[in-house]
């Protein structure tokens, strides 16, 4: 039995590298060096949660994982969803490209059963590192009901996020992480669930992806829109990538220049238009987009734009298609 008398729950904790498992003082570290059982038996308590199973899948720093590691991911979530003996599962994973795997397993993940991504913006050796308590609050939250299809969660200082809308938004506080104008779903108190909110977009068991198999991505990339930005390199990457997002100023907006390359781009590559700002949408535009070439990003960053556009390329999918999923995920 488990804390309050509760059944002990099954709970996978998928092990990525970051800075939850890195070694060195807060302002000078390198992540990925700790076994998570390291961290584990800091936690007392948290076997009193759960019976825990650990797999190391990787010791990355986030800015190296890569679209090949999201697929093994997803394959070994997939594994574990359909195990009978598994509840729940729980992956450390860096901050740094944190909200870009958990938008991309909350697009592919075709379980119900609770994921819940955790990390650390301090390195373990570190004085007072914020891991441990992210880890234990994201296991407790993966043993409980209030996270079955919920889609992919993540627990941050108290706080629970979805995977779709999580954004780091600070580089040193250990509250690192917001919803811009949404909001978070939730909090935590020890191993305590709060939630408030349930994501309303498709996601996970829902999604028409979820059962996509995907051996590699089309290639997308993000032109950044900034003054006086080079029109020729946004020309160059429409002839080197199948898909382009724009990290537009404003409501997805740019330079005459740049509409002038849309404008008269005929080639095969599809064009996202997203903002480069953490609150507001992009929509359709008659004004920067008269010839409705581009698709509006809406609520979606630049790269997590990116991440849809594969996927959806990946199904060919057409500019109507195209539409369709930007407003729809």
């Amino acid at each position: 039995m488990g804390v309050s008398g509760r059944v002990m729950k099954n709970i996978v904790i998928i092990a990525t590298g970051g800075t939850i498992a890195g070694s060195g003082i807060a302002s000078s570290y390198k992540a990925g060096q700790i076994d998570v059982n390291e961290i584990l038996a800091t936690i007392p308590r948290i076997n009193e949660l759960a019976s825990i199973r650990l797999i190391d899948f990787c010791q990355k720093d986030s800015n190296d994982i890569t679209e090949k590691d999201w697929l093994g991911l997803r394959s070994l979530c997939y594994a574990l969803g359909c195990d009978k003996e598994v509840d729940g599962i729980v992956i450390t994973h860096g901050t740094d490209s944190f909200e870009e795997t958990a938008y991309f397993l909350n697009l592919t993940l075709d379980i119900d059963k609770p994921v819940v991504m955790t990390g650390a913006m301090r390195p373990a050796t570190a004085t007072s590192a914020d891991g441990p308590m992210n880890l234990y609050e994201a296991v407790a939250l993966a043993c409980r009901p209030k996270a079955k299809g919920a889609g992919v969660l993540a627990v941050f200082a108290d706080t629970i996020y979805s995977g779709r809308d999580i954004t780091k938004t600070n580089s040193l506080k250990t509250n690192a992480f917001d919803m811009g104008d949404v909001g978070m779903l939730g909090y935590m108190r020890d191993d305590k669930v709060y939630m408030q909110n349930l994501p309303y977009r498709l996601h996970t068991y829902q999604s028409e992806f979820a059962r996509a198999e995907f051996d590699v991505l089309p290639e997308a990339g993000i032109y950044y829109v900034h003054t006086d930005c080079d029109p020729q390199l946004l020309a160059w990457m429409l002839d080197r990538y199948d898909g382009v997002v724009i990290a537009g100023s404003g409501s997805g907006n740019y330079p005459k220049a740049i509409q002038e390359v849309i404008e008269n781009y005929e080639g095969r590559a599809k064009i996202v238009r997203a903002s480069r700002l953490l609150e507001g949408s992009v929509f359709e535009s008659d004004v920067f987009d008269p010839l409705h070439k581009t698709i509006p990003a809406y609520r979606l960053s630049p790269h997590k734009a990116r991440i849809l556009l594969m996927l959806a390329l990946a199904q060919g999918y057409e500019q109507a298609d195209l539409d369709r999923v930007f407003e729809l995920y």
